[in-house]
């Protein structure tokens, strides 16, 4: 998913849950966001709410350039 693909929000909530997502995300390595993401996921999934598979980003290092 490219970060023109992704969607900003500024989120308010309180501290004690706001603790508790940091402790899940911890738990699983993952960032806070993709740990908000992967909720919201599952709630909306929970629901009925179908959604396309997210694009997984690329990780690691970029391949060397090859040598002329």
């Amino acid at each position: 998913m490219a970060d023109a693909d992704r969607k900003a929000y500024p989120l308010r909530v309180d501290a004690s849950l706001w603790a508790a997502v940091e402790r899940s995300a911890a738990a699983e390595l993952r960032s806070v966001n993709a740990q908000v993401e992967c909720l919201l996921r599952e709630a909306l999934a929970g629901r009925g709410v179908k959604l396309k598979a997210p694009t997984p980003r690329k990780r690691g290092r970029p391949p060397r350039e090859a040598k002329e």
